[in-house]
């Protein structure tokens, strides 16, 4: 009886391709902010909650203290998210000079104006996707209306292609300016704004 010996998958010495994660100067600011107020305030504010609450007896049925651990667990998941997307930034400023075969084309960064199949106009900026925001038009460049607009040039048309319908856009005009992205904000309710309050009334 012949014997057959298993076969392995060969291993593979290609890397895995990863999404880069393109982003603007502003849009990188606003993360690194988010993680310094994380890191310096919101934690250490959280961590002296629970270490009170643990002085306050039976921990499993102290409400403060397991929605301090809880807490805790959030932040941790959120500094390590950041962590990550920070360390793998490549900054792309819309305002640095560009040839001018660069500069007339769509790629990211550009505000773009363009026209629908009924003439309605709209305007959008390309952005990372960690800086979306629909009410100021700022769009990820890996959406599909972004991926439909890449390359495109002034009068071109393109096809955006959605879900169950297919629509023609017409090019109207590309340019590279400043995108203003919100700045991080406190959030409503933070510890770390509870504890200054409190230090202000005592």
């Amino acid at each position: 009886m012949r014997r057959t010996t298993p076969t392995r998958a060969p291993k593979s010495d290609t890397p895995v391709v990863r999404l880069k994660n393109y982003i603007t100067p502003a849009g990188l600011q606003r993360l690194k902010d988010e993680h310094k107020f994380l890191l310096a305030r919101e934690r250490p504010a959280v961590t002296q909650i629970v270490a009170w609450a643990a002085a306050n007896g039976d921990r499993s049925e102290n409400a403060d203290y397991q929605y301090g651990k809880r807490r805790l667990r959030e932040i941790d998941r959120r500094i390590r998210f950041l962590t990550k997307r920070i360390d793998a930034a490549e900054v792309v400023d819309p305002e640095r000079p560009r040839a001018v075969a660069a500069a007339t084309r769509v790629f990211f960064g550009a505000t773009v104006r363009f026209a629908g199949a009924a003439g309605t106009e709209r305007e959008v900026s390309i952005v990372g996707t960690d800086e979306v925001d629909l009410h100021r038009n700022q769009i990820s460049w890996v959406s599909p209306l972004a991926r439909a607009l890449m390359k495109a040039r002034e009068g071109d048309r393109v096809v955006l292609h959605a879900p169950g319908s297919t629509e023609q856009l017409e090019i109207l005009e590309v340019r590279y300016e400043r995108i203003l992205v919100e700045p991080f904000r406190e959030p409503p309710g933070a510890e770390s704004a509870g504890k200054a309050r409190r230090a202000v009334d005592v």
